[in-house]
Parts: C-alpha cells; structure tokens; sequence
C-alpha cells in the first residue's frame, strides 16, 4: 500500500519536474516571466502540453530559448513575437482571432448555427408534408376507393 502510495506521487510530481534545476534563472523576477510565459507555450512535441510541462527535447530547447530572450532584455511581447515568427502560430496554446485564424474561430461555430438552421428547416418541411397528405379525400377518389375494396 505504501510502495503504491509512492509511486502516485512521483507520477503526479512528474509534470512539475520538466523544469531541470540548470534551466532555472539567478533572478526570481524574471523565472517567474519565464514560468508565466512557458504557461502559454505549446510543445510541439506533446501538442497540447505547455513547455513548462513537457520532458521533451524540444520543450527545453524552448524554455531555454525563452530564459535567453529574457536575460537579453526583450519584454514578454518581444519573447513571444520572437517565438511565433521562428515556429508560428502553433506555438502558442492560446492562437489570436485575427488572419487565418479567424477562420478556424469562427468555422465551429458557423457550422452549428448551420446545422441548427439546416435542421429548422427538415422539420418545418416535414411538419407541412404531413398536412397536406391528412386532407380529406375527394369524392371521386372515395368512389374509386369503394370500388377497389368491393364495397
């Protein structure tokens, strides 16, 4: 029970060790910047895991890169224009609604309203399609239908 009890809690420390100790800044001020920017940083390994977070190469060639930018004055502004000019916008966990990525903001919720307006319409068609086949039947047809039944 404790071995196990152990073990869970070094898989659950796991993502907050990604940070090595030699990656870590003198100034508390700006690993903190670092941290608060590495939050918004995708890995572009493991997708949707910041850089913070992620053991990957990558992840800490990034998180490396990012304390260098820091220590070289840029601004957090600077970091992460620097960043998205060198891999794009996939860098970014957070991608902006401008340019082509407008597109893909505003895609999801079009195709809903879409279908929502697309399903109205089915309905609204298929509640006047019952109507007109519940009117009454005329009387020649009624003469034919006795006919055919022998009536």
């Amino acid at each position: 029970m404790r071995a196990a009890l152990v073990a869970l809690m070094i898989l659950v420390a796991l993502p907050a060790a990604a940070v090595q100790p030699d990656e870590v800044l003198d100034d508390p001020v700006l690993e903190a910047r670092a941290r608060e920017l590495s939050k918004g940083l995708r890995c572009l390994v493991c997708r949707n895991e910041n850089i913070d977070e992620s053991n990957a190469d990558l992840a800490r060639d990034l998180r490396i890169l990012v304390r260098e930018r820091l220590k070289a004055g840029d601004s957090d502004e600077e970091v992460i224009a620097y960043l998205v000019d060198r891999y794009g916008e996939y860098v970014l966990l957070q991608p902006t609604a401008r340019g082509e990525n407008l597109i893909l903001w505003i895609a999801g919720p079009a195709m809903f309203l879409a279908a929502l307006a697309g399903a109205g319409l089915y309905l609204r068609r298929r509640r006047n399609g019952r109507e007109e086949t519940a009117q009454p039947l005329s009387a020649e047809e009624e003469a034919r239908l006795r006919e055919i039944l022998g009536d």
